[in-house]
């Protein structure tokens, strides 16, 4: 079968490895271009992707946020369900900077 993708590689069966927000949720099978690598899972295999990352905590944790204005900076409020995922604490320092057009938030210590 052609890929619905490229339109020139060829679907095989093969295995995919499986993240989310940077979390391993396993290795899973799919069908694969032989082109392009674009990978297609059936409902039974998505559906055990996101029992997966509902077990891991992380289906639906990615939110939209509003970025305010506190003073003379600005704040970005962080979603009470990636606090508990996180841990995070009130006071706790982090390291703001840029990657590429990103803002990336590390809390790692």
């Amino acid at each position: 079968m052609k890929c619905p993708v490229c339109e020139e590689g060829e679907l095989r069966k093969g295995k995919i490895k499986e993240s989310m927000f940077g979390v391993y949720l396993g290795e899973f099978p799919a069908e694969i271009c032989s082109k392009c690598n674009e990978s297609f899972t059936d409902s039974e295999t998505t559906r055990r992707i996101e029992e997966a990352a509902r077990s891991k905590g992380i289906w639906g944790i990615g939110k939209k946020t509003k970025i305010t204005r506190t003073g003379n900076s600005l704040a970005v409020r962080i979603p009470k369900q990636l606090v508990d995922y996180l841990k995070l604490k009130d006071g706790e320092e982090a390291f703001v900077h840029p990657e590429g057009n990103k803002l990336i938030i590390d809390v790692s210590g």
